[in-house]
């Protein structure tokens, strides 16, 4: 192999400029990394939730940090919105096909983390 050479996957076809600073991909890993993005993917890879039982299963999150997360993540395809016209309305959001491809590897990241950890004081 030449010093410097990349590989390139077996079906090369019309890929994103990754590394390019205008590249869309990279807003979407910016919002799945996020500081609250990753846990809401997380939260959702098992269940659809209901907004406050979302915010309730991510301790920690504002109401103000978990809708900003949710519409971005909503406006990327990773995550759908549904709303049922009842007063209040009741909004329930769940990960679409491309959500659960990459909410699956972050869980699993996450197992893999918390298995390696030592074992926590109960103190």
């Amino acid at each position: 192999m030449t010093e410097g050479a990349q590989i390139t996957p077996a079906d090369s076809g019309p890929r994103y400029e990754v590394f390019h600073t205008d590249c869309a991909a990279r807003d979407v890993v910016d919002h799945v990394t996020s500081r609250w993005g990753i846990w809401v993917l997380i939260s959702l890879q098992t269940n659809d939730l209901r907004f406050y039982e979302l915010r309730e299963s991510i301790h920690g999150i504002s109401e103000k940090m978990l809708a900003q997360s949710l519409r971005t993540l909503v406006q990327d395809g990773l995550v759908w919105r549904q709303v049922e016209p009842t007063t209040p309305p009741q909004v329930t959001y769940g990960l679409t096909e491309f959500g659960r491809d990459i909410g699956e590897p972050l869980a699993d990241l996450f197992d893999r983390i918390t298995r390696r950890l030592p074992p926590r004081d109960t103190e």
